[in-house]
């Protein structure tokens, strides 16, 4: 139990295992440690551990870090990455603080804490993450000796929402924020995708939905994760088909989680999910803001993307940058070397660069005042011609928008409509679901491999439809946004639609070193995008509705971006299907209220068909 619990805290609290270059020995030799108890305006005390340089010949900026995943993890003098340790050695006063009613905090948690507009002082029952941010901002200004009355904050994944979260009415102190894989709306990221359940986060639910009893450094919640983690499955896919539907989850797992039982409770966008929602509360921004994420980031792409959007169109003289790598979730924290995502070679010390050109560079100019050229305000990895580009906006302009048209014998046409009247048919089987990875997988906590993975063992079954265009003969880059415009119809009620785009190589491409000699690069289908809408949320997250049975239906579906040049000689393929297993839950294609209290006997097959006039539209093409 100990080794999968390992992994699954390294994987929540992104404390990476790598190579540092500043241990323990570095950090106690250069700076004084000290913990503090933080009282917030209602009287909760928030436990805060501080380590500020031993020469006090200077002031120094202040850097902190609100997370609930155990400040305690930072003791004894251990930085574990964050920050890098390009940062460590500028020195700053390095802040980490578990959020309210995590581990040695007192009060209670709660996911994603609901921001209250108009935040103030005075209020002492307006209580939210903004609020206990103004408040230990307030408190380590006026308290922590030998800082310059300058603050940044950062974090990666649940952090980066409290980094987010921080902008909202923000203390005039904090003048640099790093939301890195932040979460914005749960309800499109992380543990949802456009109404669809992301069955692979099951495993991880101990983590969050239960209470600690008192303060402590441990993790209070080991039983709960015993039940998923003292044997875990070989074959997640295998595993979850046999669990059956998701009520089964709620009765031999979760049925005492109370985030999971939040979450079956309003399976549909209500104003519990809304008002978790940060975008809304991104105006007014004065702080200096540098979203990062990761092009491959399972858990947390519509958060930086949005949020970066979000704060541009809101706060359009904002000081806003948004950094996207070729990275998997918070990738950028560590330094591999040779950067493989899967079986695709990047490039070499990527995330060094990233750390020491743009996140170094960043937080030194907003809070120690170096004269250094301001970021671009797009710092963008081209994921296939595999180099960095800047942008002056995103999604940039002045593009061309390219339209891919299904046609008969899977072919796909760029930017020429096609016969309408065309129908395009494949049967859809709950008890037969399409694998989302072509190699068999494990239980995970998320998959990170699936986002460039072979799409060949789709492109062999018959309940997927795919169209792949002709050579190219020209590279085409592709920047900004995917929409995808289907028209449907079914012999059930309800179903899901997964939308993939995919970069297919050449059939004579040289296999890579890295690799073993079973992955063959010839053929590859490379997964650039893809992304779920169940369907039954076509008009409306809030209110869904059943479809009738044989009527063509519209439904659009926003993918997130993408930057990625399909090169000459590779071709453009689509993949249509409606089910992605186990990375999504199974729709019963027969509709219920509440698929999370679905019956197994409401599970059936049906028969989709894809019209001829549907259409997907490929960011903009890049000239």
């Amino acid at each position: 139990m100990v080794k999968y619990y390992l992994i699954i805290f390294l994987s929540l609290n992104t404390l990476f295992l790598k190579a540092q270059t500043v241990d323990a020995n570095y950090v106690r030799q250069q700076y004084s440690k000290k913990s503090y108890n933080i009282p917030m305006r209602d009287g909760i005390k928030l436990y805060t551990l501080v380590y500020t340089p031993k020469d006090t010949s200077k002031t120094y900026p202040i850097l902190l870090n609100r997370s609930c995943y155990n400040a305690s993890s930072h003791d004894n003098f251990k930085t574990n990455g964050q920050p890098s340790d390009f940062l460590v050695k500028d020195q700053y006063i390095l802040v980490y603080q578990d959020v309210r009613g995590r581990y040695m905090s007192e009060g209670k948690f709660t996911t994603l804490t609901p921001n209250i507009p108009g935040n103030n002082l005075k209020d002492t029952d307006a209580i939210d993450e903004s609020s206990d941010t103004f408040d230990t901002v307030d408190w380590l200004i006026n308290n922590l000796p030998n800082n310059n009355k300058k603050l940044g904050i950062f974090g990666i994944s649940y952090p980066g929402f409290y980094t987010a979260a921080a902008l909202p009415n923000a203390h005039p102190a904090l003048k640099a924020a790093s939301p890195q894989a932040p979460i914005s709306d749960f309800f499109f990221d992380d543990f949802i995708h456009n109404g669809a359940y992301l069955l692979s986060y099951t495993a991880a639910f101990p983590v969050f939905g239960y209470q600690k009893s008192g303060l402590t450094k441990k993790p209070w919640y080991i039983k709960k994760l015993n039940r998923f983690w003292s044997r875990p499955a070989k074959d997640a896919y295998k595993f979850y088909l046999d669990l059956g539907p998701l009520k089964n989850i709620t009765k031999k797992y979760h049925y005492d989680n109370f985030f999971w039982n939040e979450m079956i409770n309003h399976p549909n966008y209500d104003s519990f999910w809304q008002k978790r929602n940060i975008l809304p509360h991104l105006k007014n921004i004065n702080t200096a803001v540098m979203t990062v994420g990761g092009w491959y980031d399972a858990e947390d792409l519509y958060g930086p993307l949005n949020i970066y959007k979000t704060i541009e169109e809101n706060n359009p003289k904002a000081q806003n940058t948004i950094v996207m790598g070729p990275w998997a979730h918070g990738d950028w924290a560590r330094e591999k070397g040779k950067h493989v995502h899967n079986h695709i070679y990047y490039g070499d010390s990527i995330s060094t660069f990233y750390q020491k050109r743009v996140e170094r560079q960043f937080f030194a100019h907003h809070l120690k005042d170096k004269d250094i050229k301001p970021l671009p305000e797009a710092y963008m990895y081209d994921t296939g011609a595999k180099q960095w580009e800047t942008f002056d906006v995103w999604p940039p302009k002045n593009t061309t928008k390219v339209k891919l048209y299904f046609h008969k014998k899977g072919t796909l046409v760029i930017n020429k409509p096609t016969a309408e009247n065309q129908v395009f048919e494949y049967i859809s089987d709950p008890a037969n679901p399409v694998p989302y990875r072509s190699e068999t997988e494990g239980l995970t906590f998320t998959p990170r491999k699936y986002m460039t993975d072979d799409q060949r063992h789709a492109s062999k079954r018959k309940d997927v439809l795919t169209f792949s265009s002709e050579v190219l003969n020209n590279p085409l880059t592709i920047a900004g946004e995917i929409k995808a415009y289907l028209k449907v119809a079914m012999t059930g009620t309800d179903a899901d639609f997964v939308v993939k785009i995919i970069d297919q190589y050449p059939e004579d491409h040289v296999n890579y070193a890295h690799n073993s000699e079973n992955i063959q690069m010839g053929g590859y289908q490379q997964l650039v995008r893809a992304e779920v809408i169940r369907g039954r949320f076509r008009e409306s997250f809030e209110f869904p509705k059943p479809f009738k049975p044989n009527q063509k239906t519209a439904i659009n579906l926003k993918l997130q971006d993408i930057l990625h040049t399909f090169k000459k000689g590779h071709r453009i393929v689509i993949q249509l299907q409606s089910s992605w297993f186990p990375y999504i839950d199974r729709n019963p294609q027969n509709y219920v209220s509440n698929i999370f209290e679905a019956e197994a006997s409401d599970f059936t097959k049906s028969t989709i068909s894809i019209y001829g006039d549907s259409m997907i539209e490929l960011g903009g093409q890049v000239q």
